[in-house]
């Protein structure tokens, strides 16, 4: 195994070079000239947001260790309530010494208790937060505004100058984060994050704005932020819980529970509307030998990648997919009717049948998957008997030969 402090180079030399430009980029724009004095009151506001950026880290650490295990966020980062107070607050010399703080602090606590993040990631880490800062303080300056102080002289430009510095940092920190992932999602949230991460992020960014404003007028008023936000924070953890109770672990989709608890729902809607919906069944063709052949890790990312490939297929966003458990998937198509269904399913299988999933030099191609049928309300009236009948289907289709699209209707 590579030492430690050499595990930047196991990600790729794509991602090595790029994380070193970001660096050295970084560095060249802190050493240029500065138009504003470094003075006593400066140098306490750093102090301050230094000391409420760690205390604030130590009081939700917690909390924002199992967030960021429930959501898998890859970009979304706490400290932008004080590394914000500082675009709007300090020159570019002290506001690298605020983000080298605090992720100064970070480095060390996830040593201590994990010693297994690399020095070479949080370095990576701190470098994309400051040249989003850098960004944020350009679109502020070229709107003639300098820092919070003139902001709040100058009216609506002042506004309207802080908002576009705020959304600045949001969008150059969630596009800047990209090419320093080996992997990539192929969804929105896989790449940006949820609506809740990004929520979180749009709100610590906010009250980073009132910190800063705090600082400038009646520093005293800074500790208010502390309720908010780590209520805030709980109440982003709380909804992730929910809705990770009802996702696959493997595969991101919904489980057993999740999906039949939108399933009943769809009925009851479907019943009230007199509608129709449809239910897919699919198990994947031999998927043992997948395991037997290259190993259960290789098999997991099979099953990830089947998901996906389930996702693509499928209509939009009405459309629910499910596992079921071992390599058993089912779908849910809300206002479909029997005609369409069919050619739905066909994608499906046509997608999964051209997937190559790599593995190390290898791909892993040749997948096949069979694929069941049943329609609300002809195959039945209640969530169970429509399983039941797509699951005949399913079974027809697994015994005439697999790699197959069988609907229940034709086996009456």
């Amino acid at each position: 195994m590579a030492p430690r402090r050499w595990a930047l180079w196991r990600q790729g030399p794509r991602v090595v070079v790029y994380c070193l430009a970001s660096e050295v980029v970084a560095v060249v724009l802190t050493l240029r000239p500065s138009p504003i004095a470094i003075d006593r009151r400066t140098l306490l506001i750093l102090a301050a947001l230094l000391v409420l950026g760690v205390v604030q880290a130590e009081t939700g650490r917690r909390v924002e260790r199992i967030r960021r295990r429930v959501s898998g966020s890859p970009h979304i980062n706490m400290t932008s309530v004080w590394t914000f107070a500082g675009v709007l607050l300090l020159p570019p010399l002290l506001l690298t010494l605020l983000v080298a703080g605090l992720y100064a602090h970070l480095a060390i606590r996830s040593w201590y208790r994990l010693q297994r993040v690399p020095a070479s990631r949080t370095v990576s880490n701190a470098a994309i937060i400051l040249l989003s800062c850098y960004a944020a303080q350009s679109v502020l300056r070229a709107s003639g505004v300098h820092d919070i102080r003139a902001a709040m002289t100058a009216g609506w430009t002042g506004t309207f100058a802080t908002a576009a510095a705020g959304l600045t940092f949001f969008v150059v920190n969630a596009l800047l984060v990209l090419p320093a992932r080996r992997e990539v999602g192929r969804t929105p949230a896989a790449l940006f994050g949820s609506w809740s991460d990004n929520g979180l992020e749009i709100a610590t960014l906010c009250l980073g704005a009132l910190n800063a404003l705090a600082l400038a007028t009646l520093p005293g008023l800074v500790v208010l932020v502390f309720p908010p936000l780590l209520l805030l924070h709980r109440t982003v953890l709380v909804k992730q819980l929910e809705v990770a109770a009802h996702r696959d672990e493997k595969t991101g989709l919904y489980n057993t529970s999740g999906w039949h608890a939108l399933a009943e729902r769809t009925l009851a809607a479907t019943a009230r509307q007199q509608g129709t919906f449809g239910i897919l069944m699919l198990d994947l063709d031999h998927f043992k030998q997948v395991n037997d052949t290259y190993g259960h890790l290789a098999g997991d990312a099979v099953l990830r990648a089947v998901a996906q490939s389930i996702i693509s297929a499928v209509r939009g966003r009405g459309d629910a997919v499910g596992r079921f458990g071992g390599e058993e998937f089912v779908v849910l198509l809300p206002g479909i009717t029997q005609p369409d269904i069919g050619a739905v399913a066909e994608r499906i299988r046509r997608t999964i049948s051209a997937l190559k999933v790599p593995m190390g030099h290898l791909s892993i191609k040749g997948l096949s998957v069979s694929i069941g049928i049943a329609v609300y309300p002809n195959a039945g009236t209640s969530l169970q008997r429509l399983l039941d009948a797509a699951d005949t289907a399913l079974y027809h289709a697994k015994a005439t030969g697999r790699n197959k699209v069988v609907h229940v209707a034709d086996l009456v």
